[in-house]
Order: C-alpha cells, then sequence, then structure tokens
C-alpha cells in the first residue's frame, strides 16, 4: 500500500489476510461513527501470533485506523501521533514485569472508561495481555461484557490459550503468523536502508521477526552476542563444558538485560529522586519519600528479570534451530539452513554426533528448558539440566 487509504498497514509484513479484515472493521467502525450499522466492528479484538508475527504492530496500525477520517491514510495528524504512540486516545499498555495485577488492571478499567477527547474512538492497546493475573482477566472481564460506548479494547497474546475462555469468547479473532525470511529482508531494504545481503541474512537469523533483525542488521554487539550463543553447542561435550555452556548462556542474557534496561533505570531512577525533592545527588531525600523509591525499584528489578528471561528464550530459540540445522544435514535433507553463517560448526556437529536421534533429544531438552524458564524455575538450575541432558545425548 501506498499513501492513502489503509497505508497504515504498510509496516504489517507478510499479514494479507488480517490487513484486509482489519482494513473492512476499520470502514465498518467509520460507519458507526456515522450512525449507521457497523456489523463489522466490535469492541474487543484479540491479535495472536509467535513473537515475530508483528501483533502490536497490526494492533497499533489499526488504531490509528479507526481515529483516522480516511481510514487509516497515514498522513493526517490521528495517523502520526498514533502509530507513534501519542494519540491522546489511544492508550499502549507495554507490561513492564512479570505479570499485571489486579490493581494495575483496576486502574486501567478505570481510564478506559473515559470518553474519547479528540478522536473517535477510546482504544486500549495492551501488549503482552497473556501477563494477565486470573484476578486482573476477570477485573477486565467485566468491561468487556459492559463496553462503554466507543471504546475499544486491542489484546495481543501468542495464543488464544493465553487468556481465559471468559475473555476471548468476547474477543474477535486476529490471527497472525511468522512472516517469510524475504517479506522481512524486503523491509530493511525498502524501510531501514539496509543493505541487500545483510538484510538476507538478517532476515533469516531472525527467523521472521522484524524488530529483531532490524537489530542483528543494525548492532555489530547484538551479532556477536548471537554467535557466541551458538557456539556453546560446540562446549557441550564434557560435564565441567556443559556445565560452562549453560553459566555462558545465562552470563549473556544477564548482559543483553543489562544493556536494554541500565541506562532506563537510571534515568527513571535520577527523575524520580528529582520529583521527590533531591536537592542534589547523593543527598538525603526528604522524609516519607523512600517508599515511592523502593516501589520503583521493584518495578526496575520485575522489568530486568522479564528481559533477562526474555533474551534468554531467544537465545535458546537460536541454539534449537542450530540443532534443526544439525539435524537437516544429518539426513540430508535440501532444506535451507536458519544459521548458513554457522555451516562450519554445523558441519562439525553432525559429524560428531551422527545419529539423528540424538540430535532430536537435544532439541527437545532446549525446549524442555524454554518451557522450564517460561514457568518460573530459576533460569541457572533450568539451563544446567537442559546442558548435561545435551552432553549426555
Amino acid at each position: 500500500m501506498s499513501a492513502g487509504v489503509g497505508a497504515v498497514f504498510d509496516g504489517v509484513v507478510g499479514q494479507q489476510a488480517a490487513v484486509d479484515q482489519l482494513a473492512a472493521a476499520a470502514a465498518a467502525a467509520a460507519a458507526a461513527v456515522r450512525g449507521e450499522p457497523s456489523p463489522g466492528m466490535t469492541h474487543a479484538w484479540l491479535f495472536t501470533g509467535p513473537p515475530g508475527s508483528g501483533r502490536s504492530v497490526a494492533a497499533r496500525a489499526f488504531a490509528a485506523a479507526l481515529q483516522c477520517a480516511s481510514g487509516g491514510c497515514g498522513q493526517c495528524a490521528d495517523c502520526r501521533t498514533a502509530l507513534a504512540g501519542t494519540h491522546g486516545d489511544i492508550e499502549i499498555v507495554r507490561p513492564e514485569g512479570l505479570s499485571i495485577g489486579v490493581r494495575e488492571a483496576r486502574e486501567l478499567v478505570a481510564r478506559a472508561g473515559g470518553r474519547a477527547l479528540r478522536g473517535r474512538w477510546r482504544v486500549v492497546l495492551l501488549e503482552d495481555a497473556d501477563r494477565l493475573t486470573e484476578g486482573a482477566a476477570n477485573v477486565l472481564l467485566k468491561m468487556l461484557e459492559e463496553p462503554p460506548p466507543r471504546t475499544v479494547w486491542l489484546m495481543c497474546v501468542p495464543a488464544t490459550e493465553d487468556l481465559p475462555a471468559t475473555v476471548r469468547s468476547r474477543c474477535r479473532l486476529v490471527p497472525l503468523g511468522i512472516p517469510t525470511a524475504a517479506d522481512v529482508a524486503s523491509v530493511l531494504i525498502r524501510r531501514d536502508g539496509i543493505d541487500p545481503a545483510m538484510a538476507a541474512f538478517a532476515a533469516r537469523a531472525a527467523q521472521g521477526h522484524v524488530g529483531r533483525a532490524r537489530h542483528l542488521a543494525q548492532d555489530a554487539e547484538a551479532r556477536r552476542r548471537r554467535r557466541d550463543v551458538l557456539l556453546t553447542a560446540t562446549a557441550f561435550g564434557t560435564v565441567p563444558g556443559a556445565i560452562g555452556a549453560a553459566e555462558d548462556l545465562d552470563k549473556a542474557a544477564k548482559e543483553e538485560a543489562s544493556a536494554a534496561t541500565g541506562e532506563v533505570d537510571a534515568t527513571e531512577t535520577a527523575a524520580m529522586r528529582l520529583a521527590l525533592g533531591e536537592a542534589s545527588p547523593g543527598r538525603r531525600l526528604p522524609r516519607g519519600t523512600a517508599g515511592a523509591l523502593r516501589d520503583l525499584e521493584a518495578r526496575q528489578k520485575s522489568r530486568g528479570t522479564r528481559t533477562r528471561r526474555d533474551a534468554l528464550d531467544r537465545a535458546l530459540l537460536d541454539l534449537a534451530t542450530l540443532y534443526r540445522d544439525v539435524l537437516i544435514r544429518q539426513l540430508g535433507a535440501e532444506v535451507e539452513p536458519v544459521h548458513a553463517d554457522m555451516a562450519q560448526e554445523v558441519a562439525r556437529l553432525a559429524r560428531a554426533g551422527t545419529d539423528p536421534a540424538v540430535t532430536l533429544r537435544r532439541m527437545e531438552a532446549v525446549f524442555a528448558a524454554r518451557e522450564a524458564i517460561a514457568g518460573n524455575v530459576a533460569p541457572q538450575l533450568a539451563l544446567e539440566a537442559m546442558a548435561l541432558t545435551v552432553q549426555t545425548g
């Protein structure tokens, strides 16, 4: 699409069916604003798809189309502010911690009940809605059962099963898939001006995840960390090597999390101290303000834990797909590898363990570690168990 009706959906990569559905809904929403029948529009939408599918990108584009008098032209003030996340009638909620609790849900519902200030709709975009606790989901359910007029909820989750049936049954589903590497590379070249060869490498290495592909293409340090993770597969030959590899994986995740959150934490803390009345750095805070700083530190700690686990999940997915490349080489399958830049290491691993069944068990061990960490098992324990399983084959 180009500038014009539906142009806001240009950033939704490789999801034509979803774009058609959302564009039709935006047209129905415009009809509702005019007081006409609008069966194609509803008050709650559920965007589903694996990481990298562009759930939040699609939801934000839809929010812009709802506010735009032209159905998402991409040029007007409503479209620009909606896509930038600064539109006054669109609230974008990004959970920073491991969960969204009842108190947060109640505050969000209270804000969502207000009237639109300038736009056509009051829109709440809840990213990672699967982080709602059971109590928080119940709070949200009451709003969905009796929605205020002109209020629209857009929720993003990996799969429908990640929300209670009572909540998801009140939403219209927008399923998304993983875009192809070719689609991702095309976007990197066209929108970000990235060299075609680098774009092709990053798109395949990121396995269709547009944001990560851009990060890999533009950040040499990110490419180094990825390669270091993949090289841990060559260190699982002995028990000490396996334990050391597990420690390296955890260390790499901590470093990535620190790089992602360290500057933000420092800025937040400085702003909070200034707001609380700290006269100069290092001076004692006014009496009665320490609690606010402790709350901030608790939120930052929770965000850091989540960021570390997200980094570990990406690392483990990279490791699993490396073993996939080993497996297809062992089987002689004519399938394009994910990690073409690791061809020599893949060849060595394939020669060292010629039994495809062992490679499959190693992949299963990596996926088991992902599930364990997602279930709040201590990352170091989960990684060591995985490493020892991989080492024994």
